[in-house]
């Protein structure tokens, strides 16, 4: 069975749509060219924060820590493509709930496509934490930890992209 062609939006320096789009399996962007993914800090109430392990299938990163998230689709906007991320990577269905912050930073890169990330933290239930079945397509292990553990993870090189999302990691918890 083939997978599903997925598209996603193309976006100016200053984020703004330019109408374009292009097969996410085969991206190759100009210099002032973006496309947009979407990140979850989730939060329980003892301040831990979900983790996922990247697939050892995926071309980009595989075996390493992130926080949970995926790709926009085109058409579909940051919100909604936090909550179907989300609950396809790790069943956790935020249903009506809000965010309680929000941040985005642009991560430019010369080896590769250039990117905006548009993070979400949201609080998670006891019952979400139970409930975790992970996407096996897309995540090897999910785990709740401290940020204090989270920080080792990352000190081993172990976390993606750590020093572009530490900060808002600390105000999420």
């Amino acid at each position: 069975m083939s997978a599903e062609r997925e598209f996603c939006d193309i976006y100016d320096v200053n984020k703004k749509p330019t109408g374009k789009t292009v097969d996410r399996a085969a991206i190759a962007l100009n210099d002032d060219e973006y496309f947009l993914i979407v990140s979850a800090v989730l939060v329980s109430a003892d301040k831990k924060i979900l983790i996922t392990k990247r697939a050892m299938q995926k071309l980009w990163s595989p075996g390493i820590w992130e926080i949970p998230g995926g790709g926009v689709k085109a058409g579909e906007n940051s919100e909604a493509a936090i909550y179907r991320e989300i609950l396809e990577e790790t069943n956790i269905d935020l249903g009506d709930r809000k965010y309680e912050d929000f941040y985005t930073h642009k991560r430019e890169s010369k080896e590769s496509n250039s990117y905006f990330v548009d993070m979400y933290c949201f609080k998670i239930s006891k019952k979400d934490i139970l409930g975790v079945k992970v996407q096996e397509e897309e995540i090897l292990e999910s785990k709740i930890v401290s940020i204090s553990e989270l920080e080792d993870i990352a000190k081993r090189g172990e976390f993606l992209h750590f020093d572009n999302v530490k900060n808002f990691l600390y105000r999420c918890v």
